[in-house]
């Protein structure tokens, strides 16, 4: 499969934008200009990129990574990978495979000493591909809702 994987500039927006629309990713995706000035503000952090898989000049995957600088662990940086995504048409063909390799070899180059991802619980299949990449669960993940958060019991 010869593919190529590089960081997304302004121009490809539009096609990260594209993958984030499949039906089981969002449901609802971010204008082409509010796209632009979040990711320009993504630019200010220090080692925040997305990424985008390109196979035959088409766009089939994408990724983002955050490399966090941490004080506990010596200082080891630590890193997020968030929105994966592959085209459906693309899907059971290598391509989050390479993507993930991609990720976690500039994970390696940038010292982290370990890689997180979460994914809903409803994403069964892409819970065996990470875990058939050498992701293992650990521990858990929780959040809340901050735009329509639960009631808080009262004490």
């Amino acid at each position: 499969m010869s593919m190529s994987i590089q960081q997304v500039s302004k121009d490809s927006l539009s096609e990260v934008l594209g993958l984030y629309a499949q039906p089981d990713f969002d449901k609802d995706v971010l204008s082409l200009e509010q796209a632009q000035q979040l990711f320009e503000r993504m630019a200010s952090y220090p080692d925040y990129k997305l990424y985008l898989a390109r196979q035959a000049g088409q766009a089939v995957g994408t990724f983002a990574l955050l490399i966090v600088d941490n004080l506990g662990h010596q200082g080891a940086k630590s890193a997020i990978i968030e929105d994966v995504v592959v085209a459906d048409s693309h899907r059971g063909q290598g391509v989050g495979r390479v993507m993930m390799q991609y990720a976690l070899e500039l994970c390696r180059e940038k010292g982290c000493y370990k890689a997180m991802l979460s994914s809903s619980l409803r994403r069964e299949k892409a819970h065996e591909f990470y875990k058939n990449l050498g992701f293992v669960q650990h521990g858990y993940s929780f959040l809340i809702d901050l735009v329509s958060p639960p009631s808080l019991p009262s004490e």
